[in-house]
Formats: structure tokens, sequence, C-alpha cells
């Protein structure tokens, strides 16, 4: 069973270097979060990333759970909310597969959700931490230059924004984004109310990210 699931992960991971190398979908997860939340955002990001740094994103993002085999054919996955999140020891073995052989997840905080997806990040991997990425981490010069590290977009608690990250054998797999609140960012205007600047600045750093996973 075990060689069977490795020749499945191999041949998705094998269709996903041709048919899907630029697709990007949202996690649709468990316990009562609402995984739909900002539907606007990614749209928005992708459409950032098509016109400004060279990317060929499919513009309507896809939508996986966590226990489907589909998961293996998006290169990064993007998971946000307020609320609780539950995953199943299935959804779990799966997720933990999908990130060590080569998936990206970035999960950003909405409000509300940290101390759930943190419960279930130690869950994925059990041994390994999160780690706080510093300002001198790629991720913040991919292509655009924040020196000081994540952005604050929305105040939230008033805590500063953090990047916080799980490695395996040196590569960033997951990223926790908190206090930050980009995917607000991402959205239409009309729905924040956010200045050109803060937009601008939003747009920038989830370009940072998409560029990192794509391009590095």
């Amino acid at each position: 069973m075990k060689h069977l699931t490795a020749i499945c992960i191999f041949w998705l991971s094998f269709m996903n270097s041709t048919t899907n190398a630029q697709d990007i979908a949202i996690l649709k997860y468990p316990g009562g979060g609402d995984w739909y939340a900002n539907p606007t955002a990614l749209p928005n990001l992708i459409k950032f990333c098509n016109a400004n740094i060279g990317t060929q994103i499919n513009e309507k993002p896809g939508t996986v759970e966590a226990n489907n085999s589909l998961i293996f054919q998006y290169p990064l996955l993007h998971m946000t909310g307020h609320g609780n999140v539950v995953f199943s020891d299935v959804e779990i073995q799966n997720l933990r597969q999908y990130l060590l052989g080569g998936g990206f997840l970035h999960i950003d905080d909405n409000y509300g959700m940290k101390p759930y997806v943190i419960r279930e990040i130690a869950r994925l991997f059990p041994s390994k931490s999160l780690e706080e990425l510093g300002a001198e981490h790629p991720l913040f010069s991919q292509e655009f230059k924040f020196n000081q590290g994540l952005p604050k977009i929305h105040e939230h608690d008033g805590s500063r924004p953090q990047a916080l990250g799980i490695f395996h054998n040196d590569r960033l797999v997951l990223l926790l984004t908190v206090e930050s609140d980009l995917g607000d960012g991402w959205e239409d205007p009309a729905v924040h109310n956010d200045s050109e600047e803060v937009r601008a600045n939003a747009l920038k750093m989830g370009a940072n990210i998409i560029s990192y996973v794509f391009k590095s």
C-alpha cells in the first residue's frame, strides 16, 4: 500500500509539473471556521501577480479538501478564516504527504483562527516547531523589499505581525501569517476601504509569497 501511495504521489507530481504548474487552490477545512472568507482576495492577488511579476496563474483558484488527492495538483494551497479548524487523521496524513512531497501551504489568519490552526499544525508536524521568519528571509525581498518583514495590514489586537514557518530539509513548506491579515488587503477596495498604500503593501507581500513558491 505504501509503495502504491508513493507511485500515486509521483504521478500526481508529474501532472502537477505539466498541467497545473501555476495553479492555486483554496483549502476547504472542517471544524466550523469560515474557510470561504475573503472571496475576492485570491483572484485579485492572482491578477496582480500575472500583471506585475510575470506569473501565468489560472485566475480562478480551485477549491480542495485536505483528504482529496487533488491537492497534489496544486503547488500552492491557501487557507484563511476566523474560526475553528479540525482535520481528521486522514486529512492530516494526506496534507503531510503533500507538504513533504513538494507542496506549500499559506495560512493567513483572518483574525481568530490562530489558536486552532496552531493546534492542527502541531498534529501535522509533531516533531517540528513553528519558527519566526526574520526580515532577512528571502520571502521579504523576493520581488518587493520589506525591510521590516511582514507588513501590518489590519490592526486586530494591535500586536506586531508575524510570519511563522515550518521547514523540512531547509525548505519552507508551511507559512502562517498572523496579526497582518494580508487577505483583507487583497480584497476589493470597497470591502474594507483600505488606503492605496495598505492595499499595495498587501498585494506586494502576497506576490512575494507566490514568487517564492513558483519562481524560487
